[in-house]
């Protein structure tokens, strides 16, 4: 089988519009978040979320395609014209017709659907505009990423709550690694700060009313954000003969579903998408230094990943570093994988272990090594990192620092 590596990120979050602010801001524990100013908050339980700050979509497209698209297309598509820079990748026909866009998205073109309905409904309007259904669907970014650089390899969205863009990159990489494409622009992005949906996670509860502290005693919930990361996969000895950069490799990927609850989590469907992720990647236990957790900061979430982390790798789960980077950039949902695998792969490439931000102290439930609010310098030959989401589907992804 081929092997498949990274060769160009892009990052829009509330963290830094690019990639290489993302990282300064994850390397140096900044967090993110902070008053919502999108939407009147007037009539809300919670105030904070982390949204995408000084990004001027007029800057990045014309008038024609702001019509066209919704912000969550907004935050993709810069995503992955930045991971195409950044890869130095050059699409020729023959490249082209074996290229395809694999994205994520939990809820699509919510601020349209959002922004319509409220035209519908409240203000009596009789119609909505013709762009509505272009502007809201789920596989905006992948269709205009197609479009814009010519791509007709396999092209397509998945839509698995919070585990989005972890299916997006997974399948992706299955797809070179098995030989369909060469190479792919694969991630996620999601622009959830709208009001209906904000009143529509207000009422389940678990949004925090201040910050998100992951694996804390006292933490309270969870906090949202917005933004969205690409990458551009390609197959190694190709990348290598073009002298690409090679950020890491894409080891393997692992999924499951819980077969148990909508919203509340299962040790044992965790667990085996962690063992999957590590048996396709043909890694021990042993071998993994740095998780990247999914640590939502829910009271549901953390006892159950942490039970899981501790089932898959026993006591060593005392010594391997985990973090949530979530405590930085919110709980991004359907980016939020894309988000965290940038976090993972540069702190590989970088030999950096992203921290936990806001952490306090440790829940005597979530018996985990937590990277406590300041990175670690230290060598990552082997990551995963974890999404678990509402529905009980799991997806995990592995990652090896690149060695030819």
């Amino acid at each position: 089988m081929k092997r498949v590596v990274i060769t160009g990120v892009g990052v829009v979050s509330s963290l830094g519009n690019n990639k290489s602010d993302f990282w300064d801001s994850i390397s140096s524990g900044r967090s993110g978040i902070g008053p919502i100013t999108k939407v009147d908050t007037s009539d809300l339980r919670f105030k904070n979320a982390a949204e995408v700050r000084g990004f001027q979509a007029s800057e990045h497209f014309d008038d024609r395609m702001m019509l066209m698209l919704d912000p969550f297309a907004h935050f993709g598509v810069v995503a992955a014209r930045e991971a195409i820079a950044d890869s130095g990748i050059e699409f020729d026909d023959a490249l082209r017709d074996r290229t395809g866009v694999i994205t994520g998205s939990c809820l699509g073109g919510k601020e349209t659907e959002d922004a319509f309905f409220f035209d519908l409904y409240a203000n009596k309007k009789s119609r909505v505009p013709p762009i509505a259904i272009p502007r809201s669907m789920s596989n905006a970014v992948a269709s205009h990423v197609s479009i814009e650089y010519g791509l007709t390899g396999a092209t397509f969205t998945t839509s698995t709550a919070c585990s989005s863009a972890n299916h997006a990159i997974g399948q992706a990489f299955w797809l070179i690694r098995q030989g369909t494409l060469d190479a792919a622009i694969a991630g996620g992005s999601e622009a959830p700060i709208c009001n209906g949906n904000l009143k529509a996670w207000e009422a389940m509860r678990v949004v925090a009313p201040d910050t998100c502290r992951p694996f804390s005693k006292d933490r309270s919930g969870m906090i949202l954000g917005e933004g969205g990361a690409m990458f551009v996969l390609e197959e190694m000895e190709a990348a290598m003969k073009r002298g690409a950069k090679i950020y890491g490799e894409v080891a393997g990927f692992g999924m499951s579903a819980d077969a148990h609850h909508l919203t509340m989590p299962l040790v044992q469907g965790a667990a085996k998408a962690v063992k999957a992720a590590l048996d396709d990647a043909s890694l021990v236990p042993e071998d993994i230094r740095y998780i990247n957790a999914h640590g939502t900061a829910t009271q549901a979430n953390d006892p159950m990943e942490a039970n899981a982390i501790r089932s898959v790798f026993g006591d060593r789960a005392d010594d391997i570093p985990v973090s949530s980077t979530k405590s930085m950039h919110g709980h991004t949902l359907g980016a939020a994988g894309a988000i965290e695998a940038a976090a993972t792969v540069l702190g590989m490439y970088y030999s950096v272990l992203p921290p936990n931000a806001n952490f306090t102290e440790i829940d005597p439930e979530c018996r985990v090594n937590v990277i406590a609010n300041e990175a670690r310098e230290g060598s990552i030959n082997a990551a995963i990192s974890n999404s678990f989401a509402f529905g009980g589907l799991n997806a995990v992804l592995a990652f090896k620092r690149f060695a030819d």
